[in-house]
């Protein structure tokens, strides 16, 4: 749920996997055929979770692997500096696993797996959760479209109460050009609602996305997106804003 600049439990963590996938990259001859390694690094002016800001509207760096197995099943990992107080720190380590493929020929694949959020520089009380997820994606005319759902059951970091997500993404390349524009909808029913997060009471919410996206050169793109919710406005954390990100896959 939150983020940061990678604590050292991340750090050591992330290093460690680096240390280990890059002799992998330079000799491909030590990776199985049926076993396939990337990595991912971001910049972004605003980490935005579900509409709401886990940076306190400051800049976050985020990264992480990934390994995927040619049967569809994956495991990995992903960090990001965040401002979470006393309990959550000042860094988000996701770990994660599942399954992706096609769903015969019906041109849709599925995604599902289970994620732990987890807080390792947080020193205040229990803030690690688990939240499942599954997500189905096809095409609708020139779109790329990803509906999803994940629902994280009661634990005692989330104050014995759940929380249901569901959201729908759409992407279209601009025909001729390094564009993609891309849409977001999500709808939030539990204890991490955005008025609940910025001190209301309405546990139910709505957050989107606009924005466009383009490589800027070999593994490097750069993304604009305008991000809102409904509910409270909080500065730097709930209210309407302009993300820019600069990221690199690998």
């Amino acid at each position: 749920m939150l983020m940061s600049v990678r604590g050292a439990i991340a750090a050591t963590l992330l290093a460690g996997t680096a240390l280990a996938a890059t002799p992998a990259f330079a000799q491909d001859s030590d990776i199985p055929a049926d076993i396939s390694v990337s990595a991912n690094v971001a910049l972004t002016s605003d980490y935005r979770f579900r509409g709401v800001s886990l940076s306190a509207g400051d800049p976050a760096i985020q990264g992480g692997f990934d390994l995927s197995h040619s049967s569809g099943f994956y495991i990995g990992t992903w960090a990001s500096s965040i401002s979470g107080g006393p309990v959550y720190g000042d860094q988000e380590l996701d770990i994660y696993a599942g399954w992706t493929g096609d769903l015969g020929a019906s041109g849709l694949s599925l995604d599902v797996g289970l994620l732990l959020y987890a807080y390792p520089s947080g020193h205040v009380g229990k803030a690690n959760y688990w939240e499942p997820y599954a997500s189905i994606s096809g095409t609708l005319g020139p779109a790329s479209i990803t509906t999803g759902v994940a629902y994280a059951w009661d634990q005692d970091s989330l104050g014995n109460q759940d929380n249901l997500y569901i959201y729908t993404d759409a992407e279209v390349a601009i025909p001729d050009t390094p564009f993609t524009l891309s849409g977001h909808l999500g709808y939030t029913d539990g204890v991490l609602a955005p008025d609940l997060l910025a001190g209301g009471y309405d546990d139910t919410g709505l957050d989107w996305s606009l924005g466009v996206s383009a490589t800027i050169f070999g593994p490097l793109s750069a993304s604009v997106s305008y991000v809102g919710v409904d509910g409270a406005s909080v500065d730097g954390l709930t209210d309407d804003t302009i993300v820019v990100t600069l990221s690199g896959s690998f």
